[in-house]
């Protein structure tokens, strides 16, 4: 009984034994999992950037992973809970209410002063979703679409906790409908900071098609809204014409985009595609709204447009100013119809110069196309008018231009000093970027044809 007695405790003490080191590995498993997160500077929250340039973060996983590695991943995170993924990534998403001011025509309106014709300005609100992708020492970066801030006179951010802040536009890319939004830090409450996350960007051409796939936005502008669905197709392309085709990677102006069957409603752009390990895959761009289709959403491919969303993130911030600078110049837009008829670049054609303004002085001579203000590509008379507002007079702007050369063309790059609106009247839509307000017929397909020679290009001649 004695020796029964004495193995018992022995056996006892053994698994007393073996507990305490189970208990001690366990919080030296968690203190190492601590000190890595700690000294590699990973939080959940936002932190601020280390360096001058803001980089996005990026999913860890490499796209050349073994087939191994991935089935394992995927049985450790792939296969997360919708749910999951909606407690870890709201957070990083916000939506956009924006206030712009339209012409329109009312009833009484068509009656002005001695029959002539006055439009009434109104203000509209639109609402769209922006992505958490980064933070500097004085903002907070958002990534949408461009179309959701296109036009906007004010934007403000709504953040998970039911904040908001406004907000201003840091940078756009109008050809692959993208922006990026800053939000001042000192507007931002340390409570909303903390609740707050970056999201992390994944890599897009991992994607299978009949993967699932998450989207969140702010459908209809009710707020934040959670769809799923799973990926139709990929290297999809938008159209002109509202078509959609195959992509064209050698296409400058084409945008890779994914298909999918998660509800995409008004609103959800700039959102979200998410996939089953809660990384971004996409930005909701475009709905293909018909009666007779259903299920068919799309979005911007990140993979694609890393690159773009850190260049928009790291430019100046910027606001319009009343009486900005101007070229001297009046131009008109050059699309995609006029180039491919001619054979000259897509941009703005400077049809005439004003003597002993900006552009004459940099040396800019009437027939010359303007792709680039400032880095940022042009492409209709609009856009330069609206780049233009962000700049006073004296400030200097590089633009890229192509200067018919024989014929070719030759690309140059000129700084030009801009100078001063000295018209009395205030700028308006038909300003070509000269500042004057003049107005010229922007059809310049139907001058070409017509051969009026207005901007020295002859139809089917080329440059004379």
């Amino acid at each position: 009984m004695k020796n029964r007695n004495e193995e018992l405790k022995r056996k006892l003490k053994k698994a007393a034994s073996i507990s305490l080191c189970a208990v001690l590995a366990g919080g030296l498993a968690a203190g190492t999992y601590t000190g890595v997160n700690y000294l590699t500077g990973y939080e959940q929250s936002v932190q601020a950037a280390s360096e001058d340039k803001v980089e996005l973060l990026k999913s860890e996983k490499k796209s050349d992973d073994s087939k191994d590695d991935s089935k394992d991943e995927s049985t450790a995170k792939g296969s997360l809970d919708v749910s999951d993924i909606v407690e870890e990534t709201m957070p990083s998403i916000v939506s956009i209410t924006t206030k712009s001011v339209e012409e329109v025509q009312s009833y009484y309106g068509m009656f002005g002063q001695y029959g002539a014709y006055a439009p009434e300005q109104r203000e509209v609100q639109g609402s769209g979703s922006g992505i958490i992708i980064g933070k500097n020492d004085s903002e907070l970066l958002i990534a949408t679409n461009y179309h959701v801030v296109e036009g906007a006179e004010t934007l403000s951010v709504g953040f998970c906790d039911s904040t908001a802040c406004e907000a201003k536009v840091k940078g756009y890319d109008s050809e692959k409908d993208l922006a990026v939004v800053a939000v001042s830090l000192d507007d931002i409450d340390s409570d909303t900071m903390d609740a707050i996350t970056v999201a992390t960007i994944g890599n897009s051409d991992d994607l299978k098609v009949g993967a699932q796939v998450v989207a969140i936005g702010n459908a209809l502008g009710y707020g934040q809204s959670v769809t799923t669905g799973i990926v139709s197709a990929k290297n999809r392309q938008l159209n002109s014409d509202d078509t959609v085709g195959d992509y064209d990677s050698d296409s400058n102006s084409a945008t890779n985009l994914i298909q999918t069957d998660a509800a995409i409603n008004p609103g959800n752009s700039g959102g979200a595609l998410l996939n089953m390990n809660g990384e971004v895959v996409g930005i909701n761009s475009a709905k293909l709204a018909s009666t007779e289709v259903e299920g068919i959403g799309y979005a911007i491919a990140i993979s694609d447009v890393t690159d773009t969303l850190e260049s928009l993130m790291n430019e100046e911030t910027r606001d319009k100013v009343d009486n900005h600078g101007v070229l001297g110049i009046t131009v008109q837009s050059v699309d995609s119809e006029v180039s491919e008829a001619y054979s000259v670049p897509e941009g703005v054609l400077v049809r005439d110069v004003t003597e002993g303004g900006a552009a004459d002085k940099a040396g800019i001579e009437a027939k010359s196309i303007i792709t680039k203000f400032a880095g940022k590509t042009v492409t209709t008379k609009e856009q330069l008018v609206d780049f233009l507002s962000y700049y006073e007079p004296g400030e200097d702007v590089e633009l890229t231009i192509e200067v018919p050369d024989g014929k070719g063309y030759k690309e140059e790059t000129v700084t030009v000093t801009l100078g001063e609106n000295t018209n009395t009247q205030s700028t308006d839509s038909k300003d070509n970027g000269d500042g004057q307000g003049s107005s010229q017929d922007d059809n310049l397909l139907e001058d070409w044809e017509n051969n009026e020679g207005g901007a020295g290009l002859q139809y089917g001649e080329g440059w004379n």
